[in-house]
């Protein structure tokens, strides 16, 4: 059963801008809106505004660094939601593999009639 936490972290790796600035985050060892606007063809308002949607969802942390905060991403809640979407894979994998056995049923007794 999903919960809103879920609900959240999913919402929030759904969106391109944020899965880049994750990228962006991890390569660099984390970051500031500054950086990270510099970098995505997006205002650093609408930067904060992402940076905020993975705080929520636990995906990253902030910590003050002078007059800005310094982003990094929480390996953990990654990592969690990694597994999952492998979990949610797999399931659809083992659901479609039960589709095309139906269908070569179907398939097969449609040609001996």
């Amino acid at each position: 059963m999903t919960t809103a936490v879920d609900d959240e972290l999913w919402s929030a790796i759904g969106d391109p801008t944020r899965r880049r600035m994750l990228d962006l985050l991890l390569a660099e060892g984390g970051g500031t809106a500054t950086s990270l606007g510099a970098q995505l063809p997006v205002t650093r308002q609408a930067v904060a505004k992402h940076l905020g949607v993975l705080d929520r969802a636990g995906l990253v942390h902030a910590d003050q660094v002078g007059r800005e905060r310094r982003y990094r991403v929480d390996e953990v809640q990654l990592g969690r939601a990694a597994a999952e979407l492998a979990e949610v894979g797999a399931a659809w994998d083992a659901r479609l593999r039960r589709i095309k056995r139906i269908a070569e049923r179907i398939e097969r007794a449609s040609e001996q009639h």
